[in-house]
């Protein structure tokens, strides 16, 4: 009986391969060892658990703006006429997805962002970078897709949506003073809203979810520049 009570209130189907998240981290360690010995590592973890921004209002959108791209697309769900159950949800739930999709998006930030995104920012720059990074991001989550029998256009727009979604981890990983921290959490948010909005399984869902976060991507991109996302078009310093 309390198996099936968790069940009920922790509604997450994950295929064995999600434990392939510590591959990035474990990737990023190899290589950095290899090019600066221990030295490196001890950097690279320093480099991802410190947060700086003189701007302490980036906690708001860090924490807030997943919940409001999920409540507008699960809106717009309705506004399509589609049969969606009203959100509803315990505090508790939310809390035991953040601690478990935190450490998840810790360990795949270090390799992502801490590793990954500032080499390929020096010949893409910002934007580019995001979009190249995203869709290798997405390539990588494509086995975990299948072994869960989600169907072609599901896995379809929850790539495109991801791939969007990275413009907005970047966004904050730059206006933070390049904390993967941050970057890691925005990305555990995002799982968190994704796993509590109801019928996360439904491709229209995922769709909704695709719009809105195009639309986010868009006005970060337009405000911020696609060369750096880190400087905002009505001041001088965005962090």
């Amino acid at each position: 009986m309390a198996a099936e009570h968790w069940q009920r209130e922790i509604p997450i189907n994950l295929p064995f391969s999600a434990l392939m998240f510590v591959c990035p981290m474990i990737a990023a360690f190899i290589l950095v060892y290899r090019n600066h010995g221990p030295g490196g590592i001890k950097q690279l973890l320093k480099k991802s658990f410190h947060m700086s921004m003189k701007n302490k209002i980036w906690f708001v959108p860090l924490f807030f703006l997943m919940p409001v791209i999920t409540i507008c697309a699960h809106g717009l769900i309705k506004l399509m006429g589609e049969p969606l159950p009203d959100l509803h949800f315990s505090i508790l739930t939310a809390l035991t997805f953040f601690a478990v999709f935190f450490i998840a998006a810790i360990c795949e930030e270090i390799g992502w962002q801490g590793y990954v995104f500032d080499i390929l920012e020096k010949r893409w720059h910002a934007l580019g970078a995001s979009i190249v990074l995203g869709v290798i991001w997405q390539l990588w989550h494509v086995i975990p897709h299948l072994q869960n029998h989600h169907s072609p256009a599901w896995i379809l727009w929850q790539c495109a949506g991801s791939v969007l979604l990275r413009i907005l981890i970047v966004w904050f990983y730059k206006n933070t003073g390049k904390s993967v921290l941050a970057a890691a959490i925005f990305h555990a948010m995002n799982n968190v809203c994704s796993f509590l909005l109801p019928n996360y399984d439904s491709s229209i869902t995922l769709f909704s979810i695709f719009i809105v976060t195009a639309l986010a991507a868009l006005i970060v991109t337009f405000l911020w520049g696609s060369k750096t996302l880190a400087q905002f078009r009505f001041m001088r310093n965005s962090y």
